[in-house]
Order: C-alpha cells, then structure tokens, then sequence
C-alpha cells in the first residue's frame, strides 16, 4: 500500500508541490547567467554600444576639431605675430597686436555698435514679435498665409536681403525715397545708409526686418505649449486678456523667450553680412561691427596678426556675455531640482 501511494505521487504530482532540489554548496552552475558580472554577454553588448556611440560621434568630433577648435588655435597663434599674408610667421610681438586692437578707437566703436544692435534687437523685435505671436496664435482668417509672409525675411540669404535693401535706400531714385516724395517729405541728403546720423538706425531696421520671423515662429512654437484649461479656468475666474497674457502666457513662455533673446544676442555680436552689404562699414564707420573691422584689417590692409586679435577679442567677449546669460537668466531653465532642494525649499 505504501509503495503503490508512493509512485502515484510520484507521477502525479504537480509542479507546484514538487520539491526544489538546492544545488550542493560549492558548487558553481555550468552557464552563468545572462546578467551575471562574469558572463560575456554585457562585455560584448557593452563593447558594442561604445563602438555604436564612437561611430556616429566621431564625424562630428572630426568637424568640431577642424572647424572650430583648430581655426581658434591658428588665431590665437597669428594674433601674437605680426604677419602680411606671406611667407612664414617670424616677427613675434607678443601682446602688441591686443594693445593694438583694444587702444584703436575705430575698434571701440565697433564693440559700442554691437552692443546698441544686441540692445536695440532684443528691446524692438520682442515685443513686436510676441505681440505677432498672440494675434497670429488666434483663429483667423488666411492665418497661413500670414505666418508664411512674416517667416520669408528670414529665409532669404543675407546677401539677397541686402541687396534688395542696398535698392530700395538709394537717395532719390530709391523706392524709399520715392514714396516719401509722393507725400511731400524727404530723406537724408546723403542717403539713409550715407548720412552718419541715420546709417546705425537704417541697419536696425533692416535688420528687424530679416530676423523679426525668427523670433514669431519661436514664440508660437512656444504658444502652442501652453494648455487651453489654463485660459478656460481664468476665463471662468473672470480674468480679463491682458491679465491672462501677463499671469498666464508671459510666465509660461518665459524658456522660450530667454532662449531667444540669447540666439539674437549672440548673432548680434557676431554680426557682418547683413552690415558689408549695406554700409561696409560706413559712412566714416558709424555702422561698423567687430566683424567688419578684423574682416577690413585682414583683406584690405593685410595686417592679418591685428585682425587675428581682434577676432580673439570678438570670441572672449560673446563667450563671456554668454556664460553671464546662461549664468544669471538662463539658469531658472537648466537647473534641476534635487530631492534635497525641494526639502529645503
């Protein structure tokens, strides 16, 4: 009786009651686990992964050294040589080039230039460009259409832009000009882009012109982040337009904003294209740019060592702008709270 209970509980015992044979002590598996610290699985998964990220970094580590690392080097090199162009760099004057640079007052000016259009674009094209932004942001007829025109500016080459533009201020026989004749006024004699008195303020218009579509499609990209229940619950509460603009849709698109005004900042610092075109620099450099000025110095009078400084000069002073933006206004964008800070808080 006790071996027939016994062999049908040997073939007819469930998984589930069946005991669970403990490996003997000591005694290691044959095939470690798939996880396990000393199978080759995550040496060769981690071998290829390294090999995966080396594959697609390298092309742009190979094009961020040679187009950005090495031409800064070669400046920096040239900017303590004094050198025309030819032959190799042997007359080693050190700082002379800087002191050179920093004490032209043709230089100096440059720098105040720059800073009045870094200045003069963040204060015109933000709030026309946010004011754009919330009306374009609305239902409207031809909206489409609309959007597509203000973007246009900004597509066109800076060459294009120019050129159209360098037309349209001629003095006299521009389009500009005409149109005011046909009302009974007047522009400058010398021109919008001839008279010293006029030249800075023409480019700052220009470019508000060009890069205005940059700074709308940003923020209605930005806009279209902010939730609809938000608008709804103040509608409800009462709130007027402007008081939700100002608590609601300011706050929210505050990253937005701030990443703008730093792309417009630094491009305003490294600004030439747009400024060659229009003025060269003049009339009696009232419209010269950082740019202008080393681009002046290293073609037209071949003082390449004095034009390498000042491109020095023009790197540390967006680099240190830079770190300030991203120091004192761009930090409430990229600092992560911690679990500690949120305690303290």
């Amino acid at each position: 009786m006790a071996d027939g209970t016994t062999a049908h509980l040997g073939t007819d015992a469930s998984p589930a009651t069946t005991p669970t044979v403990a490996p003997a002590a000591g005694r290691a598996s044959a095939r470690p686990a798939a996880g396990a610290p000393g199978g080759r699985r995550p040496k060769a998964s981690n071998l290829r992964r390294n090999l995966e990220i080396a594959f697609f970094v390298t092309p742009a580590l190979v094009l961020f050294l040679g187009f950005v690392v090495w031409p800064i080097v070669k400046a920096v090199q040239m900017s303590v040589y004094r050198w025309k162009g030819f032959g190799p760099m042997v007359d080693f004057v050190g700082l002379k080039n800087y002191v050179s640079v920093l004490q032209n007052d043709v230089f100096t000016d440059a720098l105040v230039h720059n800073l009045i259009i870094v200045v003069a674009s963040i204060a015109i094209q933000l709030p026309l460009g946010l004011g754009i932004a919330l009306l374009l942001n609305r239902k409207m007829w031809g909206q489409g259409v609309l959007r597509t025109i203000i973007f246009v500016p900004y597509v066109l080459a800076e060459v294009i832009a120019g050129v159209v533009w360098f037309q349209l201020l001629q003095p006299k026989y521009g389009v500009i000009d005409t149109m005011l004749a046909a009302v009974g006024l007047s522009g400058p004699a010398q021109g919008w882009l001839g008279d010293p008195d006029y030249a800075l303020m023409t480019v700052i218009v220009v470019l508000t012109w060009k890069y205005l579509g940059l700074a709308v499609i940003l923020f209605l990209a930005g806009l279209q982040g902010v939730p609809d229940e938000l608008y709804e619950a103040a509608q409800i509460d009462g709130a007027g337009w402007w008081q939700i603009q100002r608590r609601i849709t300011i706050p929210l698109l505050g990253p937005t904003l701030r990443t703008w005004a730093f792309l417009s900042m630094i491009g305003s610092l490294q600004l030439f294209d747009m400024v060659w075109i229009l003025t060269g620099g003049g009339p009696a450099n009232a419209t010269t740019t950082m740019a202008t000025f080393l681009i002046t110095e290293g073609t037209k009078r071949q003082n390449y060592g004095i034009a390498a400084a000042a491109s020095v000069v023009l790197f540390v002073v967006a680099l240190v702008l830079a770190l300030l933006y991203q120091r004192f206004i761009l930090r409430r964008d990229t600092q992560v709270d911690t679990p500690r800070k949120k305690a303290k808080a």
